[in-house]
């Protein structure tokens, strides 16, 4: 059996233990290594080309955790609600889907994580649904929509390991998202938000209980402290060709955001969440990586070059596919942008496409199907709305036409910025 249908047996198989409600990181190591099997590899060169896998985002894994410390200070402080009532109070009820759509792309662009930023958001969006009268679907949507634009211009897990195996420094490639984020974010709210039928609406009886009292909450000058810091470090490298790595700028910022904000008693807390929630995704990396492993080894990339070659720049459209494919596959864009990116970077930039668009672009196609229901961020944000399964999956499409617009957009600024 040729080595690339062998790797795609073996991501199948990953695909069916997770949709089976195994560990997601036993169902990837375990199609990792059915793969390598069914390859003739043998197993010795399997679990070499599994360790291999895990040993080249290592540093990525590294560079995650120390980014639970800004994480932990954003949501833990709350800071981030500071930020999204300040939002959605000076846009008004007027452009209610603009502010929460904005507020969840700029908590994802500091480094919140996207389940976490729509939890966070919902709250306010179920008493302003209800006030007004508007539909939960369309609220769901519109963080989801921000969220997914602010997920390819952050220092989160997704964008830190694309970066990484490209080589790309870290903060170019949140810059090069900018402007696709931007459009994503203009168009979901004013063109794919409409497109949702009217019905669903929410009336009185299902207003929430409000998220924390305002009064218990940091100034917002204090809340935007750390971020800022953060992305002022980051920046020093294109700006002043001072390179700080994001191992020590994430924490730097999370911690002087603690200290801005007035909690450095609550630095145990703070710190604690991040590392719970940088933890599972390092513990979901060990995995993608053995996976990726096999795919690297295989001759896949050597197929999809085939299937590409004879279509117009098919080279730099492999980059967005992959991540398409690979998030699909695994239900989350981290996952996704690591496989994708481990698997295929060598490939995509011996097809002349530059490191930091290979990886913008892998990131950006990794928003397109993250949302299936086969992962966690379908469940974590339905159930902050309140929604049946059956609802959530009505709006399966929509998220996805906001991840494909992403994608066009990060395509399109490629061509443009090469010719």
């Amino acid at each position: 059996m040729s080595s690339a249908l062998a790797a795609l047996i073996g991501l199948v198989i990953s695909i069916v233990l997770i949709l089976r409600k195994l560990s997601p990181i036993y169902s990837l190591m375990l199609g990792a290594l059915v793969g390598g099997l069914l390859a003739g590899w043998g197993l010795p060169v399997t679990v070499g080309h599994m360790i291999g896998g895990v040993q080249d985002i290592s540093k990525a894994i590294v560079r995650i955790l120390a980014a639970g410390v800004l994480t932990g200070m954003l949501v833990k402080t709350g800071a981030a609600s500071t930020i999204a009532r300040s939002i959605i109070k000076a846009l008004g009820e007027k452009y209610i889907y603009l502010a929460l759509a904005l507020s969840a792309m700029l908590l994802t662009a500091m480094g919140v994580f996207i389940d976490v930023a729509v939890i966070t958001i919902a709250p306010i969006a179920i008493i302003m649904g209800s006030r007004l009268r508007l539909s939960k679907m369309k609220l769901l949507l519109a963080m989801i929509g921000g969220g997914k634009c602010g997920n390819i211009i952050s220092p989160n897990p997704n964008t830190i390991v694309a970066a990484d195996n490209f080589d790309a420094p870290l903060s170019s490639v949140m810059g090069a998202g900018v402007v696709p984020a931007v459009i994503g974010l203009v168009l979901t709210v004013f063109v794919i938000i409409p497109l949702i039928p009217k019905g669903d609406l929410m009336s009185e009886e299902s207003k929430g209980k409000e998220a924390q009292g305002e009064e218990k909450l940091p100034a917002l000058w204090r809340s935007l402290i750390g971020p800022i810091v953060t992305i002022l470090l980051l920046a020093l490298r294109p700006i002043a060709k001072i390179e700080i790595d994001p191992m020590v700028a994430l924490p730097v910022g999370g911690i002087i955001g603690i200290i801005a904000t007035r909690h450095w008693k609550n630095m145990g807390t703070c710190l604690s969440y991040g590392l719970e929630k940088m933890s599972g995704i390092a513990i979901l990396l060990v995995g993608t990586g053995a996976l990726a492993g096999v795919i690297q080894a295989s001759d896949i990339k050597e197929v999809l070059v085939g299937l590409l070659s004879n279509w117009e720049n098919g080279g730099t459209l492999m980059a967005p596919i992959a991540g398409a494919l690979m998030s699909a596959a695994s239900a989350s864009t981290t996952a996704g942008a690591t496989i994708a990116s481990a698997s295929f970077a060598d490939a995509i930039m011996a097809a002349g496409v530059t490191a930091i668009w290979g990886a913008a672009m892998v990131n950006a196609g990794a928003t397109v199907l993250d949302h299936l229901p086969h992962g966690s961020f379908f469940h974590a944000t339905g159930g902050a709305m309140s929604f049946s399964v059956k609802e959530r999956l009505k709006l399966i499409p929509y998220e996805s036409l906001v991840g494909l617009i992403l994608t066009i957009g990060s395509v399109g600024m490629c061509f443009l910025t090469s010719l």
